[in-house]
């Protein structure tokens, strides 16, 4: 049976607000991640040996930037953050500050994950391409990200999925969400049902986002649809 305390956020649609909350930073987040990690990720891609403009200089120090950040445990990049996220958006504490830390957190993670879809093209299509005298920036865009558009689609789903989980540590700021409802009303007072009732709900979002991922993953794919 539920506790009082349940029943009481429950009825205060405390969870329902939780579930917002967690989605709104997920979709801001993972939106400005792809700002900065599409772009990196298509240079680490296109400046590699096998890419279509070798820079191993720039490559490689493009990739120890993105390795340092991705290394740094999540929570402890979220505590260096808050004075760039005070510059940023004005202040260190709450879901803007939160948004900030887990953008800059996510685009090295997003970068990689492009890349790894951008090598999957098939290297026919690219040789075509330039064989045609296609300009560099042409290949990128009408080849190389329209042929590796349900990986990228598959990738922005892993992601978004990784950032919700990393937004649930978002309570250690002063974030809200699913995280903060599961801290401050479930490991604060002793309530396991709000513990694990939170993290239920975190388990149907990511199902959501992965159904409808999946959906669009389908309908994109030239693969299937031919």
């Amino acid at each position: 049976m539920f506790t009082d305390m349940f029943v009481k956020l429950w009825h205060n649609h405390i969870f329902l607000w939780g579930i917002w909350q967690t989605v709104y930073m997920t979709v801001i987040s993972t939106a400005f991640a792809y700002v900065l990690g599409l772009p990196l990720g298509l240079i680490l891609s296109v400046t590699d040996k096998d890419g279509i403009r070798p820079r191993p200089a720039l490559n490689n120090a493009l990739g120890v930037i993105v390795n340092a950040f991705r290394s740094i445990p999540f929570i402890i990049l979220m505590v260096a953050l808050l004075p760039v996220a005070k510059f940023v958006v004005g202040t260190s504490i709450g879901n803007k500050a939160v948004i900030v830390t887990l953008v800059v957190g996510a685009a090295p993670y997003v970068a990689r994950m492009v890349e790894s879809s951008i090598k999957e093209v098939d290297k026919g299509v690219i040789e075509a391409a330039e064989a045609m005298g296609t300009p560099t920036f042409q290949i990128i865009t009408k080849v190389l990200i329209a042929e590796a558009k349900p990986s990228l689609i598959t990738g922005a789903v892993i992601s978004m999925v990784t950032i919700l989980g990393y937004s649930a540590m978002a309570a250690t700021l002063g974030g809200t969400g699913l995280g903060q409802v599961a801290v401050v009303y479930g490991h604060q007072r002793f309530n396991q049902d709000v513990i694990w009732f939170s993290a239920l709900l975190c388990v149907l979002i990511v199902q959501v986002i992965q159904v409808v991922g999946m959906r669009i993953v389908h309908r994109t794919d030239k693969r299937i649809n031919h």
